[in-house]
């Protein structure tokens, strides 16, 4: 299996740079004029030109280390691109609900950023780059409208995978009806300020169900949640509370990234003069899977 080195150049896809997008598209024509065109993944695949690198000594001299430490094309690495780095458009500063994730598994998320978002999807659905390679402390997490604190979920910045914390599940047996409802959970029930919890299963208060805020006080028997229940309905019975996403909401993330890359050509240098050297078509190639 090949080699990946967990290395962050942020100074090879800068000014003076050029990348292109394609799809894997495979295109049938037939002896009438005709095309059969069919989608072999849904995923954009990247490739960048870095040849300028080898104008000046000091930046051919980098380049050349990062080569020979990825042994030509073996080796993958993380590179920065210098107008797309965030998941809020190219470079803007992201939030935890930029980008919906991928479901995983129970609790586990994969990091993705859509692309064309802004209008419908054809029947192919939206395009979207699997973020293997997020930016160490730079990553957000939302489920809904809540953005959730770091302290109930983790991520995997080398995979790109959020795992959100064990789920904390406890029964209800009253709500008040407040500008900050009131939810009654029994004795150690352990959740805590600033955790956020989703209501479902209520009768009654049915207008609170499939709600998920944030916990402002909580004491030992007791949560208050930011949801205004004064023109709810009344508590009659039943009812739990959720830590984790459940079925049906949205679950999102902001993050920083780099591209998962490695050479794709040769590398041709042309001898011209001392300290400059020519070269033709220096490419790092986006990797699209581990």
């Amino acid at each position: 299996m090949a080699d990946f080195l967990e290395e962050r150049f942020c100074d090879l896809v800068r000014y003076g740079s050029s990348w292109q997008d394609d799809y894997a598209v495979n295109i049938v024509k037939t002896a009438g004029g005709q095309e059969y065109r069919s989608l072999l993944h849904p995923f954009p695949l990247r490739k960048f030109d870095v040849s300028y690198l080898l104008d000046r000594a000091e930046t051919a001299a980098q380049l050349l280390a990062v080569w020979h430490r990825a042994h030509g094309q073996f080796a993958g690495f993380r590179a920065r691109c210098f107008d797309e780095w965030s998941s809020n458009g190219p470079t803007g500063t992201p939030s935890a609900f930029d980008q919906p994730m991928g479901l995983v598994s129970a609790g586990v998320y994969q990091l993705r950023k859509y692309y064309g978002l802004d209008k419908s999807a054809g029947a192919t659905g939206w395009p979207y780059r699997t973020v293997y390679k997020p930016v160490a402390g730079t990553v957000l997490a939302g489920i809904g409208a809540t953005a959730i604190r770091s302290a109930d979920w983790s991520v995997d910045t080398t995979t790109g995978r959020v795992t959100f914390a064990a789920d904390i599940t406890k029964s209800i047996t009253a709500i008040t009806k407040a500008a900050q409802a009131q939810i009654t959970v029994g004795a150690g029930h352990g959740l805590v300020t600033g955790q956020s919890v989703q209501v479902s299963g209520v009768v009654g208060m049915t207008q609170i169900n499939g709600l998920r805020a944030l916990i402002v006080t909580s004491d030992s028997t007791t949560i208050t949640v930011a949801i205004n229940s004064t023109g709810f309905g009344t508590y009659t019975s039943g009812g739990a509370v959720h830590t984790r996403p459940q079925s049906g909401e949205s679950v999102t993330a902001g993050y920083q990234f780099d591209f998962m890359v490695r050479f794709g050509s040769a590398l041709v240098i042309g001898q011209d003069y001392p300290n400059h050297r020519s070269a033709d078509g220096v490419i790092l190639q986006e990797i699209i899977a581990p």
